[in-house]
């Protein structure tokens, strides 16, 4: 049996979202729904919504923009760019 760490609510908000952004159901370049609207729709607050946006934008999935709302800037996580980049790299062969 496989013992797990219960998530906590802001940690699988940011999962369904990441899951939706690299599932394509939001783009690259799409705008978020607004906070009021997250939270209403997962009956969560609207702090649990900041969370997770936290996350995301640390992951690098999100932007923030004073104003303008929340922005998806890529669908790949950091460390998976840099990863890649690292294969590539290393695909050139010794120097």
């Amino acid at each position: 049996m496989e013992i797990t760490e219960p998530r906590r609510l802001y940690q699988q908000l940011a999962a369904e979202l990441k899951a939706r952004i690299e599932q394509g159901v939001y783009l690259v370049g799409d705008k978020l729904p607004a906070e009021r609207f997250i939270a209403d729709e997962k009956s969560v607050s609207r702090t649990v919504v900041r969370e997770a946006i936290i996350m995301l934008e640390v992951e690098g999935y999100v932007e923030v923009r004073k104003g303008s709302g929340i922005h998806v800037i890529s669908n790949h996580p950091k460390h998976q760019q840099v990863v890649d980049e690292t294969l590539e790299f290393a695909s050139y062969g010794p120097l």
